[in-house]
């Protein structure tokens, strides 16, 4: 019996506040029977979780509420895409920012302005601080406590412990000192305790906005499907329908400048439909009846009616945007070591902390003077800009890429296509334009020339080949004949019985024997000007030489210039003979082909170019699926109406080879910021700790530095968004 394949669920994830977090909240998961694995991202507050049909979305929430943070499972994928902040939670964030900040300006004003201040003062600025931090500030207190409970500790509890400590030692240095208001004075710490969560709260708050800001590539996907849909019902009278309510089998009406709704087959009418909001490619496609077209896309001249067939989360644009919002949410294999010691930093920090307040007492120091590199320390080291290094910049630039037409599948495939040595090409439909032409026949026998095609258009009816359907097509675009005894010979060609004759079409290897030494001569001129030469054999009797071309794609000479530019060797796979193979390898640049060489060899020649370095395949992902699959990674040239988008690492939504160096181009750039960030995050933290353990770092100037490591993180990542095709040129 085939095994099941694993479900997968996805979580909303609250209460997470930095990178330590991830590692618990994994673990959680991890621990429910049934669990295959389970990943989460910081910077999108997402878990996806792969487990057997036994495990349920209640028991992965209970075992993260166990965890002490909270999960709800998402059901509608794209109506909540990865939300930074619930609507009541961003407004809770602004609010309490605003008074926080309102009350912190008199508290610090007071503090460092009025020095020699009356008692009452002093009781104010207590009061204030009061507000600021336990209310203002609660939802640290709230997290630690939760984390408390779970023995775990995480940044709001350094934040807790920090700015706690700062408000205590006051309160006691007011009740201690009472009625002495400039010994108060000289032993308050108000002023630090309320900065520390402002500036924290301001952090959060430009930290939530950047986050929003990082998924405008899925919120234009899916802002590009109308919203309503015209219905032809069949008296032929029309109404206006939410897209919400189509169903498979509707026929819908699209005029001039509207767009399509869903994915469908036209019916009637002809136009030019834009399909450059998916694909990235400007020229206009025509559609006649029984062309497939796309939703989301824009018809632009004529009216077309057509019939639905697929709709909902079965779209092309619904299975795009699904790929993208999970490359998002995935880990690149950089991420790892972050993770790691985000989980034990935390623990590390507090015992750094104390170890801080002893050194400084040991010293001579007295508590008030030892306890402010000790807040210093644990405000500083929040490890926030650790934990979005990686996830930030995976996000944008996977976004980027969809938005230019490249779907890349998960972080890992980015982390790898950057570092690609050797790029292998398919010749048909990923060098060539894919759609094959019949050119020179050339008569042998005793056969004419509608005769000839007549015989290799019936043998070839039945075969999926695309020179097959050039035959086909130089027939009149139909076989006039049904052939019987099919059989197709991998790779070579085709044998059939067509009216009551033996018929046999293709290479050499295919009739064997039947070309003449007279006709090779022949055969070599039509493989040097680049046809593919097709042979035609009637009862084992030559009849006809066929040449095949394939003209070459528009952009593929600039694409295989750009691929060399980056340093990759590129090599073309073809099934046809050498001669025909190099000419056109010639015409694109190309200096290394394998040539005649069969679906399986193409998988063979992946895993010869593997073993010396990084391989990339680049193909139609169908007939190339397995050297697809085989490569470290897959480039699947096609339309997004493709099965092929589940074949290939990457996926081009258009036919343009260009798409392959954009996508290597801009994985180096998200790789370039992933290290600049966790550069970034690593030497922050290891220059800052020291010199807040030594002193020279006050609490404030420790909370401003810690929120502002978070969002030049974040911002860092955000540049990926200015990324064009132009910087792959």
């Amino acid at each position: 019996m085939k095994p099941q394949a694993p479900e997968r669920t996805d979580l909303k994830i609250s209460g997470m506040t930095c990178a330590s977090c991830v590692r618990r909240v994994e673990r959680a998961l991890a621990k429910v029977p049934g669990v295959l694995e389970a990943s989460v991202n910081y910077a999108t507050e997402k878990a996806t979780v792969s487990h057997g049909p036994e495990v349920r979305a209640a028991d992965l929430e209970s075992a993260v509420s166990h965890a002490g943070y909270g999960a709800k499972a998402e059901h509608d994928e794209h109506a909540e895409h990865m939300r930074a902040e619930g609507p009541e939670e961003s407004a809770r964030l602004t609010s309490n920012l605003a008074l926080a900040a309102s009350l912190s300006a008199p508290i610090v004003a007071i503090s460092m302005l009025w020095h020699m201040r009356p008692e009452w003062a002093n009781y104010l600025v207590g009061a204030l601080t009061t507000v600021v931090v336990f209310w203002c500030g609660r939802r640290f207190f709230i997290a630690t406590w939760a984390g408390m409970r779970h023995a775990t500790a995480t940044m709001d509890s350094l934040i807790a412990m920090g700015s706690f400590a700062a408000w205590a030692y006051s309160i006691y240095a007011l009740i201690a000192f009472s009625g002495d208001a400039h010994a108060q004075s000289e032993h308050m710490y108000f002023e630090t305790a309320a900065v520390i969560v402002t500036l924290i709260l301001t952090g959060k708050a430009l930290e939530a906005s950047s986050k929003r800001r990082m998924s405008g590539a899925i919120q234009k996907l899916v802002g590009l499907s109308p919203k309503t849909a015209s219905v032809v019902a069949e008296n032929g009278s029309e109404e206006q329908r939410p897209i919400e309510l189509l169903r498979v089998g509707d026929s819908l009406r699209v005029r001039p400048g509207e767009k399509i709704a869903v994915d469908g087959e036209v019916l009637e009418g002809e136009s030019f439909v834009d399909e450059s909001m998916l694909t990235g490619e400007p020229s206009p496609v025509r559609k006649r009846p029984g062309d497939a077209v796309t939703g989301a896309t824009l018809n632009t001249t004529g009216s077309l009616l057509y019939r639905a067939t697929r709709v909902g989360k079965d779209t092309a644009l619904a299975h795009i945007v699904e790929l993208v919002e999970r490359a998002q949410g995935s880990k690149a294999p950089v991420q790892l070591l972050a993770d790691k010691v985000s989980s034990v930093f935390v623990p590390v920090v507090i015992v750094i902390a104390i170890g801080t307040l002893g050194g400084w007492m040991l010293a001579g120091a007295t508590f008030s003077q030892a306890l402010i590199p000790a807040i210093s320390v644990l405000v500083i080291a929040c490890p926030c800009a650790l934990g979005l290094a990686t996830p930030t910049a995976v996000m944008v630039g996977t976004g980027r890429a969809a938005e230019l037409g490249v779907l890349i599948k998960n972080g890992q495939v980015l982390e790898l296509a950057g570092a690609v040595k050797t790029m292998l090409l398919d010749k048909t439909g990923t060098i060539t334009k894919g759609r094959p032409q019949v050119g020179e026949v050339i008569l042998v026998g005793e056969l004419s020339r509608p005769e000839a095609l007549r015989f290799a258009a019936a043998a070839e009816a039945l075969s999926e080949h695309p020179i097959a359907r050039a035959i086909l097509e130089a027939n009149g675009g139909r076989a006039n004949v049904e052939p019987t005894e099919f059989v197709a010979l991998e790779g070579r060609g085709v044998r059939a019985t067509v009216e009551g004759h033996s018929v046999a079409i293709g290479n050499s290897g295919a009739l064997d024997g039947v070309l003449a030494k007279s006709h090779a001569e022949q055969v070599e001129a039509l493989e040097r000007s680049g046809s593919t030469v097709v042979l035609l054999s009637l009862d084992g009797r030559l009849e006809a030489i066929i040449g095949v071309s394939d003209p070459v794609a528009e952009h593929s000479e600039q694409a295989v210039e750009q691929i060399k530019r980056l340093g990759i060797e590129p090599v073309m796979l073809t099934g046809d003979n050498e001669s025909t193979a190099r000419s056109l390898a010639r015409q694109v640049g190309i200096e290394h082909v394998i040539a005649q060489v069969l679906p399986a060899g193409k998988a063979e020649a992946v895993e010869r170019y593997s073993a010396k370095g990084l391989t990339a395949m680049v193909g139609d992902g169908i007939n190339d699926a397995p050297a697809l699959a085989k490569a470290d990674v897959g480039f699947a040239m096609g339309s997004g109406t493709d099965v092929a988008m589940e074949t290939g690492g990457v996926t081009l939504l258009g036919r343009d080879l260009r798409g392959v160096p954009t996508a290597v181009r801009l994985s180096r750039a998200t790789l370039t910021t992933i290290r600049w960030n966790l550069a970034w995050a690593f030497g922050y933290n290891v220059l800052m700790i020291p010199l807040a353990c030594l002193g020279k770092m006050n609490p404030m100037l420790a909370a401003g530095a810690m929120a502002f490591s978070s969002v030049s993180v974040i911002m860092n990542s955000l540049r990926l968004r200015r990324f064009d095709k132009r910087s792959a040129a």
